[in-house]
Protein backbone atom coordinates (compact mmCIF):
# COMPACT_ATOMS: atom_id res chain seq x y z
CA UNK A 1 0.00 0.00 0.00
CA UNK A 2 2.83 2.39 0.92
CA UNK A 3 4.62 1.64 -2.36
CA UNK A 4 1.42 2.37 -4.29
CA UNK A 5 1.11 5.74 -2.57
CA UNK A 6 4.69 6.61 -3.52
CA UNK A 7 4.09 5.59 -7.14
CA UNK A 8 0.73 7.41 -7.38
CA UNK A 9 2.19 10.79 -8.52
CA UNK A 10 4.34 9.05 -11.17
CA UNK A 11 1.40 6.97 -12.41
CA UNK A 12 -0.77 10.11 -12.51
CA UNK A 13 1.88 11.87 -14.62
CA UNK A 14 2.00 8.97 -17.11
CA UNK A 15 -1.79 8.77 -17.37
CA UNK A 16 -2.07 12.53 -17.88
CA UNK A 17 0.68 12.47 -20.53
CA UNK A 18 -1.00 9.65 -22.48
CA UNK A 19 -4.44 11.25 -22.17
CA UNK A 20 -3.19 14.57 -23.57
CA UNK A 21 -1.33 12.81 -26.38
CA UNK A 22 -4.60 11.15 -27.41
CA UNK A 23 -6.77 14.24 -26.88
CA UNK A 24 -4.63 16.71 -28.87
CA UNK A 25 -2.57 16.08 -32.04
CA UNK A 26 -0.41 19.11 -31.15
CA UNK A 27 0.70 17.81 -27.76
CA UNK A 28 3.60 15.58 -28.87
CA UNK A 29 5.16 18.12 -31.23
CA UNK A 30 8.72 19.25 -30.46
CA UNK A 31 7.58 22.85 -30.24
CA UNK A 32 4.91 22.10 -27.65
CA UNK A 33 7.04 19.78 -25.51
CA UNK A 34 9.86 22.33 -25.52
CA UNK A 35 7.35 24.97 -24.47
CA UNK A 36 6.14 22.76 -21.59
CA UNK A 37 9.72 22.33 -20.34
CA UNK A 38 10.42 26.07 -20.48
CA UNK A 39 7.13 27.04 -18.84
CA UNK A 40 7.43 24.40 -16.12
CA UNK A 41 11.08 25.18 -15.30
CA UNK A 42 10.16 28.35 -13.39
CA UNK A 43 7.65 26.57 -11.13
CA UNK A 44 9.95 23.55 -10.85
CA UNK A 45 12.89 25.58 -9.55
CA UNK A 46 10.65 27.50 -7.14
CA UNK A 47 9.14 24.21 -5.97
CA UNK A 48 12.60 22.76 -5.24
CA UNK A 49 13.14 25.56 -2.76
CA UNK A 50 9.64 25.07 -1.37
CA UNK A 51 10.42 21.36 -0.90
CA UNK A 52 13.10 21.87 1.74
CA UNK A 53 10.97 24.56 3.41
CA UNK A 54 7.93 22.26 3.69
CA UNK A 55 10.12 19.32 4.79
CA UNK A 56 11.33 21.50 7.68
CA UNK A 57 7.73 22.11 8.71
CA UNK A 58 7.43 25.59 7.23
CA UNK A 59 5.73 27.26 4.29
CA UNK A 60 6.50 30.35 2.21
CA UNK A 61 3.59 32.31 0.76
CA UNK A 62 5.88 35.12 -0.41
CA UNK A 63 7.71 33.24 -3.19
CA UNK A 64 5.61 34.82 -5.95
CA UNK A 65 6.52 38.29 -4.71
CA UNK A 66 10.17 37.27 -4.30
CA UNK A 67 10.19 36.07 -7.91
CA UNK A 68 8.85 39.44 -9.06
CA UNK A 69 11.39 41.38 -7.00
CA UNK A 70 14.34 39.25 -8.14
CA UNK A 71 13.38 39.52 -11.80
CA UNK A 72 12.83 43.27 -11.58
CA UNK A 73 16.06 44.12 -9.71
CA UNK A 74 18.13 41.89 -11.97
CA UNK A 75 16.78 43.46 -15.15
CA UNK A 76 17.08 46.98 -13.68
CA UNK A 77 20.76 46.29 -13.04
CA UNK A 78 21.24 45.23 -16.67
CA UNK A 79 19.33 48.28 -17.88
CA UNK A 80 21.80 50.45 -15.99
CA UNK A 81 24.81 48.88 -17.67
CA UNK A 82 25.72 45.89 -15.53
CA UNK A 83 26.69 42.68 -17.34
CA UNK A 84 24.23 39.84 -17.84
CA UNK A 85 25.95 37.53 -15.29
CA UNK A 86 26.01 40.39 -12.76
CA UNK A 87 22.31 41.10 -13.36
CA UNK A 88 21.45 37.44 -12.85
CA UNK A 89 23.56 37.37 -9.68
CA UNK A 90 21.74 40.44 -8.36
CA UNK A 91 18.36 38.80 -9.01
CA UNK A 92 19.45 35.62 -7.22
CA UNK A 93 20.98 37.67 -4.40
CA UNK A 94 17.73 39.61 -3.94
CA UNK A 95 15.86 36.32 -3.55
CA UNK A 96 18.46 35.09 -1.07
CA UNK A 97 18.09 38.21 1.08
CA UNK A 98 14.29 37.97 1.01
CA UNK A 99 14.44 34.34 2.12
CA UNK A 100 16.96 35.26 4.81
CA UNK A 101 14.59 37.93 6.10
CA UNK A 102 11.70 35.45 6.18
CA UNK A 103 13.76 32.91 8.13
CA UNK A 104 15.07 35.53 10.56
CA UNK A 105 11.59 36.89 11.31
CA UNK A 106 10.20 33.39 11.83
CA UNK A 107 12.95 32.29 14.20
CA UNK A 108 13.53 35.54 16.09
CA UNK A 109 9.91 36.61 16.51
CA UNK A 110 8.71 33.00 16.88
CA UNK A 111 5.70 33.68 14.67
CA UNK A 112 4.10 31.01 12.48
CA UNK A 113 5.65 30.88 8.97
CA UNK A 114 2.20 31.23 7.43
CA UNK A 115 1.69 34.63 9.10
CA UNK A 116 5.22 35.93 8.51
CA UNK A 117 5.33 35.02 4.82
CA UNK A 118 1.79 36.29 4.29
CA UNK A 119 3.01 39.63 5.60
CA UNK A 120 6.24 39.66 3.62
CA UNK A 121 4.28 38.75 0.48
CA UNK A 122 2.68 42.20 0.71
CA UNK A 123 5.93 43.88 1.74
CA UNK A 124 8.04 42.44 -1.09
CA UNK A 125 5.37 43.08 -3.72
CA UNK A 126 4.83 46.62 -2.47
CA UNK A 127 8.56 47.40 -2.45
CA UNK A 128 8.88 46.02 -5.99
CA UNK A 129 6.08 48.29 -7.19
CA UNK A 130 7.59 51.28 -5.34
CA UNK A 131 11.06 50.75 -6.84
CA UNK A 132 9.68 50.26 -10.35
CA UNK A 133 6.88 52.84 -9.95
CA UNK A 134 4.64 50.11 -11.30
CA UNK A 135 6.40 50.13 -14.68
CA UNK A 136 8.17 47.16 -16.32
CA UNK A 137 11.83 47.16 -17.37
CA UNK A 138 12.20 46.73 -21.14
CA UNK A 139 15.79 47.69 -21.97
CA UNK A 140 17.61 44.40 -21.38
CA UNK A 141 20.46 42.94 -23.49
CA UNK A 142 19.46 40.55 -26.28
CA UNK A 143 21.85 37.92 -24.95
CA UNK A 144 19.79 37.68 -21.75
CA UNK A 145 17.15 35.68 -23.66
CA UNK A 146 19.49 32.66 -23.70
CA UNK A 147 18.77 31.95 -20.03
CA UNK A 148 15.10 31.23 -20.67
CA UNK A 149 14.97 30.46 -24.40
CA UNK A 150 18.43 29.16 -25.37
CA UNK A 151 19.35 25.56 -26.18
CA UNK A 152 22.44 23.42 -25.54
CA UNK A 153 22.83 20.23 -27.62
CA UNK A 154 19.28 20.84 -28.91
CA UNK A 155 17.94 20.67 -25.35
CA UNK A 156 16.46 23.77 -23.65
CA UNK A 157 19.11 25.38 -21.44
CA UNK A 158 16.59 25.74 -18.61
CA UNK A 159 16.25 21.94 -18.52
CA UNK A 160 20.00 21.59 -17.92
CA UNK A 161 19.68 24.26 -15.23
CA UNK A 162 16.72 22.48 -13.64
CA UNK A 163 18.58 19.16 -13.58
CA UNK A 164 21.58 20.83 -11.93
CA UNK A 165 19.36 22.45 -9.27
CA UNK A 166 17.52 19.15 -8.69
CA UNK A 167 20.77 17.23 -8.19
CA UNK A 168 22.06 19.92 -5.82
CA UNK A 169 18.85 19.86 -3.77
CA UNK A 170 18.77 16.04 -3.71
CA UNK A 171 22.37 15.98 -2.48
CA UNK A 172 21.55 18.60 0.16
CA UNK A 173 18.57 16.63 1.47
CA UNK A 174 20.17 13.20 1.42
CA UNK A 175 23.86 13.77 2.11
CA UNK A 176 24.30 16.93 4.19
CA UNK A 177 23.71 17.91 7.79
CA UNK A 178 21.30 20.64 6.68
CA UNK A 179 19.12 18.08 4.88
CA UNK A 180 19.06 15.66 7.83
CA UNK A 181 18.29 18.50 10.22
CA UNK A 182 15.48 19.78 7.95
CA UNK A 183 13.76 16.38 8.17
CA UNK A 184 14.32 16.25 11.92
CA UNK A 185 12.96 19.77 12.51
CA UNK A 186 9.91 19.07 10.35
CA UNK A 187 9.19 15.77 12.08
CA UNK A 188 9.41 17.17 15.60
CA UNK A 189 10.95 20.57 16.22
CA UNK A 190 10.85 20.20 20.03
CA UNK A 191 12.71 16.91 19.86
CA UNK A 192 15.21 18.53 17.48
CA UNK A 193 15.94 21.22 20.08
CA UNK A 194 16.47 18.62 22.81
CA UNK A 195 18.76 16.70 20.44
CA UNK A 196 21.01 19.76 20.26
CA UNK A 197 20.16 20.77 16.69
CA UNK A 198 20.56 24.55 16.07
CA UNK A 199 16.96 24.85 14.91
CA UNK A 200 16.92 28.63 14.39
CA UNK A 201 20.09 28.64 12.27
CA UNK A 202 19.02 25.77 10.02
CA UNK A 203 15.46 27.06 9.67
CA UNK A 204 16.84 30.41 8.51
CA UNK A 205 19.19 28.63 6.09
CA UNK A 206 16.28 26.67 4.62
CA UNK A 207 14.32 29.85 3.86
CA UNK A 208 17.43 31.50 2.43
CA UNK A 209 17.91 28.58 0.01
CA UNK A 210 14.25 28.76 -0.98
CA UNK A 211 14.58 32.48 -1.64
CA UNK A 212 17.77 32.02 -3.66
CA UNK A 213 16.14 29.44 -5.96
CA UNK A 214 13.10 31.69 -6.32
CA UNK A 215 15.39 34.56 -7.33
CA UNK A 216 16.87 32.32 -10.03
CA UNK A 217 13.35 31.42 -11.17
CA UNK A 218 12.58 35.14 -11.34
CA UNK A 219 15.51 35.73 -13.68
CA UNK A 220 14.41 32.84 -15.91
CA UNK A 221 10.90 34.28 -16.05
CA UNK A 222 12.30 37.73 -16.93
CA UNK A 223 14.48 36.14 -19.61
CA UNK A 224 11.52 34.36 -21.18
CA UNK A 225 9.53 37.61 -21.26
CA UNK A 226 12.60 39.77 -22.00
CA UNK A 227 11.25 42.26 -19.51
CA UNK A 228 11.25 42.79 -15.75
CA UNK A 229 7.62 42.79 -14.64
CA UNK A 230 6.93 44.09 -11.11
CA UNK A 231 3.73 42.01 -11.05
CA UNK A 232 5.42 38.77 -12.18
CA UNK A 233 4.83 35.67 -10.09
CA UNK A 234 1.33 36.44 -8.85
CA UNK A 235 -0.27 33.16 -7.81
CA UNK A 236 2.94 31.18 -8.32
CA UNK A 237 3.14 30.39 -4.60
CA UNK A 238 0.01 28.25 -4.97
CA UNK A 239 1.55 26.27 -7.83
CA UNK A 240 4.86 25.76 -6.01
CA UNK A 241 3.11 24.48 -2.88
CA UNK A 242 0.83 22.30 -5.00
CA UNK A 243 3.82 20.73 -6.78
CA UNK A 244 5.37 19.70 -3.45
CA UNK A 245 2.11 18.36 -2.02
CA UNK A 246 1.15 16.47 -5.19
CA UNK A 247 4.64 14.94 -5.19
CA UNK A 248 4.16 13.44 -1.74
CA UNK A 249 5.35 16.26 0.52
CA UNK A 250 3.44 16.71 3.77
CA UNK A 251 2.31 20.09 5.03
CA UNK A 252 2.94 18.73 8.53
CA UNK A 253 6.64 18.58 7.69
CA UNK A 254 9.18 15.78 7.77
CA UNK A 255 8.29 14.34 4.36
CA UNK A 256 9.10 15.21 0.76
CA UNK A 257 11.51 14.45 -2.05
CA UNK A 258 13.07 16.12 -5.07
CA UNK A 259 11.76 13.50 -7.50
CA UNK A 260 8.24 13.81 -6.10
CA UNK A 261 8.33 17.59 -6.41
CA UNK A 262 9.54 17.43 -10.01
CA UNK A 263 6.72 15.03 -10.87
CA UNK A 264 4.20 17.26 -9.11
CA UNK A 265 5.42 20.34 -10.98
CA UNK A 266 5.28 18.56 -14.33
CA UNK A 267 1.72 17.41 -13.55
CA UNK A 268 0.82 21.06 -12.95
CA UNK A 269 2.60 22.06 -16.18
CA UNK A 270 0.83 19.40 -18.24
CA UNK A 271 -2.54 20.36 -16.78
CA UNK A 272 -1.94 23.97 -17.79
CA UNK A 273 -0.58 23.10 -21.25
CA UNK A 274 -3.32 20.55 -21.92
CA UNK A 275 -5.98 23.05 -20.89
CA UNK A 276 -4.56 25.59 -23.34
CA UNK A 277 -4.45 23.04 -26.18
CA UNK A 278 -8.01 21.93 -25.50
CA UNK A 279 -9.33 25.48 -25.15
CA UNK A 280 -10.11 25.26 -21.44
CA UNK A 281 -10.46 28.62 -19.68
CA UNK A 282 -7.73 29.87 -17.32
CA UNK A 283 -10.43 30.28 -14.70
CA UNK A 284 -11.21 26.57 -14.89
CA UNK A 285 -7.49 25.82 -14.55
CA UNK A 286 -7.43 27.64 -11.22
CA UNK A 287 -10.38 25.56 -10.02
CA UNK A 288 -8.59 22.37 -11.08
CA UNK A 289 -5.41 23.37 -9.23
CA UNK A 290 -7.41 24.04 -6.07
CA UNK A 291 -9.20 20.69 -6.30
CA UNK A 292 -5.92 18.84 -6.90
CA UNK A 293 -4.35 20.45 -3.80
CA UNK A 294 -7.32 19.47 -1.61
CA UNK A 295 -7.26 15.90 -2.92
CA UNK A 296 -3.49 15.58 -2.36
CA UNK A 297 -3.73 16.90 1.21
CA UNK A 298 -6.74 14.64 1.90
CA UNK A 299 -4.80 11.58 0.76
CA UNK A 300 -1.90 12.60 3.04
CA UNK A 301 -4.23 13.06 6.03
CA UNK A 302 -5.94 9.69 5.49
CA UNK A 303 -2.55 7.99 5.23
CA UNK A 304 -1.39 9.54 8.51
CA UNK A 305 -4.59 8.53 10.32
CA UNK A 306 -4.19 4.94 9.19
CA UNK A 307 -0.59 4.95 10.34
CA UNK A 308 -1.74 6.03 13.81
Amino acid sequence: MKQLQRLLPFLSLIILFVALAVASPHFLTNTNLSSVVRQTAVINIMALGMTIIIISGGIDLSVGAILGMGGLLGTMAMERGYSIPMGIAIGIGAGLLCGLLNGTLITRLKIAPFIVTLGTLGIFRGLTLIVSKGLPVHKVPEGFSFLGEGTVLKIPFVLWLLVACAFAMHFTLEHTRLGRYAFAIGSNSAAAVYAGIPVAFHTTAVYAIGGMLTGLAGMIEASRLMTGQPTAGQGYELQAIAAVVIGGGSLHGGEGSVVGTLIGAFIMGLLSNGSDLLGVSNYVQQVVIGVVIILAVTVDELRKRRAV
